[in-house]
């Protein structure tokens, strides 16, 4: 072989071994290139999985926690059920979505978005129930205060009324007035109109009935009307033997006297004629209305 066909045998030998060298670096470089695009992508999936583990993990405590704060609330607040109820709901979903969902950057960005919205929407809602609890335990604390004093109002009138009461009827008792010396007098009347004390049935013609009013400065004054009743030993009412009625209390007297009072001691003297007396005891009553307020016996024999 010459030594021309001997170099260009070794040149042609070279460019092969060139080319062979170059598509391995292409190769190497590819490998490479794969190899890295490989393990960011794998580490980027290992970071989604991992986000979303941990939004899950997130949502399912929310979720736990918004349904003991519901139950609580609803029980201090039913007013609120609705809006944890909604709460709740939308909590629940979002959770199934993460679950259900790709583990792509974009889906994570969005369930976080909406997690965060929703824990603060959780937020408000226990800081108002929050506020409204607290407003009704200082109602409750009005209230029962407000209870106190009008229990304590209620107690302090209900002693007023009763003292009133009681000293409307001490005033009451301490104006009646007080009648004294009911007595009865029987006489003889002469023609020349001296009168002659008798106990003898069958001389007597008139009979002196007298009484005492005793001052009372509290009493009212004025016009005191009285019913004499005067009964004999068989049961006959003496004098007018007029018929009064007090509502369904008939009275039957035997005379009407009245005294002007002026609150102070007064002396009242009436008398009364007949004939014929008979033997026996008399009973003599007087009456204020249907009220009997003195009564006296005499004798004749």
């Amino acid at each position: 072989m010459s030594k021309l066909n001997i170099e260009m045998e070794k040149e042609k030998k070279n460019s092969s071994l060139k080319a062979i060298i170059v598509v391995l670096a292409i190769l190497l470089v590819g490998s490479l290139v794969i190899m890295y695009k490989m393990n960011t992508d794998s580490e980027a999936d290992k970071k989604i999985i991992s986000e979303k583990e941990t939004l899950v993990t997130d949502l399912e405590a929310e979720l736990n926690s918004a349904t003991a704060n519901y139950e609580t609330a609803v029980a201090e607040n039913s007013s609120l059920q609705a809006d944890f109820e909604a709460q709740r709901a939308e909590i629940e979903e979002l959770l199934d979505k993460v679950k259900k969902g790709e583990a792509d950057v974009a889906a994570l960005q969005r369930y976080k978005k909406s997690f965060f919205k929703l824990k603060k929407a959780k937020e408000n809602l226990e800081a108002e129930n929050k506020m409204l609890k607290e407003q009704n335990e200082a109602l409750t604390v009005e209230r029962d205060s407000t209870m106190n004093v009008l229990g304590e109002s209620r107690k302090y009138n209900d002693t007023l009324v009763s003292q009133n009461d009681n000293l409307s009827r001490t005033l009451e008792k301490a104006s009646e007035l007080t009648l004294l010396n009911l007595k009865v007098e029987p006489f003889k009347e002469r023609s020349s109109g001296k009168l002659i004390a008798t106990d003898k049935a069958r001389r007597v013609d008139v009979l002196k009935i007298s009484f005492t009013i005793a001052a009372n400065q509290v009493a009212m004054s004025g016009n005191k009307t009285y019913y004499v009743q005067v009964i004999d030993s068989k049961n006959n009412v003496l004098g007018e033997a007029q018929k009064q009625m007090f509502g369904d209390y008939e009275l039957t007297y035997s005379f009407i006297t009245n005294a002007i009072y002026d609150n102070e001691t007064i002396e009242v003297s009436e008398m009364l004629s007949g004939s014929d007396f008979e033997k026996g005891t008399y009973f003599v009553n007087l009456f204020q209305g249907s009220e009997m307020v003195a009564n006296s016996t005499f004798s004749l024999r």
